[in-house]
């Protein structure tokens, strides 16, 4: 039997495409549309991945403006809780969560022998439970201890992939929404709109939805300042595109806008607090993001490990 029999879908649909295909930003709305409207229409128990950034901020404005406009609930939103966020990110979650009314779940290895450790602790494997031993194993991992941060191949299966498949098959999730891009990482680049992820040993079978994968980081940012913001803000100016945190029409602060602060600081890509870095001083959308590498601050993007994480399961 296929996963699931009810749906129908062309898990084909982008293969050996870029985001060339899609040449301009309106393009690359209608193909956001039409996926998002498709995986509404088919997904009986679909979510939403929002690690509050820019990619899975965008894929949720899109959840929401479909939903509205179809008449769909706005499906949960997941959040995975890897112990190692910086602050600012928690707290924009929490808040525009709370803002958008959404259904937070939160994803979490809840290992009791975590709650003794803080992150970059060496871990003795033999204290982990049963299950991730296991997963350690899987993944490769060798050695009596494992370094308890996300940004190892070991720490970022445990503390973000279990999350998330404890989460699929405690809720049953049939189709994931996630934020990956094309153009983002060499192991996104081959990646369809409807990606099966069916392989019962390796993950409770689920699909994920790739409703940007069409977008660079450029048409990204063009989206979110001259729609996602203009429409979930009332009153935004049509066309203010902040210059610095500061910078704001009147009667506004950073904080009424669903854009994280941290990303005013000048980081381009949100992992860990450890292992993220400033791109340049400046905001995001104001640096140099056609001759400069999105996640060179990324640590877990250093070690070459995203292949390696992604046939685990990782987004």
């Amino acid at each position: 039997m296929s996963f699931p029999d009810y749906l129908s879908l062309d898990y084909d649909d982008g293969r050996d495409q870029t985001a060339a295909d899609y040449p301009s930003l309106e393009d690359k709305l209608g193909k956001a549309v039409e996926v998002t409207r498709t995986a509404l229409e088919q997904y009986r128990t679909p979510a939403v991945m929002w690690t509050g950034g820019k990619d899975s901020t965008l894929v949720l404005y899109f959840v929401k403006e479909v939903a509205e406009e179809y008449g769909y609930d706005v499906p949960p939103v997941v959040f995975i809780d890897h112990y190692q966020h910086f602050d600012a990110v928690t707290n924009f979650v929490e808040e525009w969560a709370e803002k958008w009314d959404l259904e937070l779940v939160v994803a979490r290895n809840d290992d009791p022998v975590f709650e003794s450790h803080t992150p970059g602790d060496d871990v003795p494997v033999e204290s982990l439970t049963a299950e991730n031993r296991r997963e350690l194993a899987r993944a490769g991992h060798e050695g009596d201890t494992f370094r308890f941060e996300a940004d190892s191949l070991g720490g970022n299966h445990l503390l973000k992939t279990v999350a998330l498949n404890h989460v699929v098959s405690e809720h049953g999730f049939d189709g994931i929404f996630s934020g990956v891009r094309w153009d983002e990482q060499e192991a996104r680049a081959d990646e369809t709109f409807f990606s099966p992820r069916h392989d019962s040993e390796k993950y409770p079978p689920h699909d994920r939805v790739h409703t940007i994968l069409q977008f660079d980081e450029r048409t990204l940012w063009d989206a979110m300042w001259h729609y996602v913001v203009p429409d979930t803000v009332e009153g935004w100016p049509e066309g203010h595109v902040p210059q610095t945190y500061d910078d704001m029409p009147e009667g506004f602060t950073a904080e009424d806008i669903p854009v994280g602060p941290k990303y005013f600081e000048g980081f381009r890509s949100l992992g860990t607090e450890k292992g993220s870095a400033k791109s340049a001083e400046e905001p995001a959308w104001l640096q140099d993001l056609e001759g400069t590498t999105e996640r060179q601050g990324r640590a877990q993007d250093k070690e070459n490990l995203m292949a390696r994480l992604r046939d685990l399961g990782y987004m």
